[in-house]
């Protein structure tokens, strides 16, 4: 799906209206191996992904035309893309539309281009990896997808079914945030929308299994207010 040789070579597209911010990714991704292309509007920025097929985009939410919510609507319409966002909005509420609508994670400006070159090379090797993969690791904490068993250390660890289901759905996106509404839309479906309490349980039980100090979690970070995220390897 890509051309990328290691982390760089991918085609990003970048959308933004500020010449400063484009410019200065451009600079810095171009350094890094990889190929932009650049819109300073959301119907441009659209097109473009429609021309020139790119492995990764970079937008802004507060466009001149239309919304960075729009423009991941209409791109979920028929790409699955990475969308990382970029925006100077702080609210909960906007990260949490944003990954709800479809975004693969949020960076708020100003931000540290070695984070955001992290956050591209974990959101490229998700979308290139195979999601039927049967063994995934991460430090030392291991989940055999085929059978359904968890080790720390090389200890086997027994989860509750819905244990389970938390742990697999965060660990075959390790690296991104997952909202609050994503996990419980898919552990327990539309009528526990909202009941963060759950989550809330039930992160914690696994963190008492999982992790090496349950109060200082290394695996199972939260995003306040926003959701889970299960740290990769970077």
């Amino acid at each position: 799906m890509t051309n990328m040789v290691n982390n760089g070579g991918a085609r990003i597209l970048i959308i933004d209206d500020e010449s400063q911010i484009r410019k200065m990714l451009k600079v810095a991704l171009s350094a890094h191996g990889y190929e932009i292309k650049e819109a300073s509007f959301g119907k441009d920025g659209i097109d473009k992904a429609a021309l020139y097929h790119p492995d990764m985009v970079i937008l802004d939410l507060g466009l001149p035309d239309i919304t960075g919510f729009e423009v991941i609507k209409q791109l979920r319409e028929w790409s699955q893309v990475p969308v990382i966002i970029l925006s100077v909005k702080e609210q909960e509420e906007d990260k949490i539309k944003a990954l709800d609508a479809g975004a693969d994670d949020y960076i708020t400006k100003p931000f540290g281009m070695g984070e955001l070159l992290a956050r591209i090379r974990v959101a490229l090797r998700h979308a290139a990896k195979s999601e039927d993969e049967p063994i995934i690791s991460i430090g030392e904490l291991t989940v055999d997808l085929a059978h359904r068993i968890v080790t720390v250390e090389g200890n086997e660890v027994k989860l509750t079914p819905t244990e389970y289901e938390i742990l697999k759905k965060l660990i075959l996106h390790a690296g991104r945030v997952l909202t609050h509404q994503q996990l419980l839309l898919s552990i327990w479906g539309k009528k526990y929308q909202g009941e963060n309490h759950y989550l809330r349980v039930y992160i914690g039980q696994l963190r008492r299994k999982i992790e090496p100090d349950p109060t200082q979690p290394i695996y199972i970070v939260t995003e306040p207010g926003v959701g889970y995220r299960l740290m990769g390897s970077e």
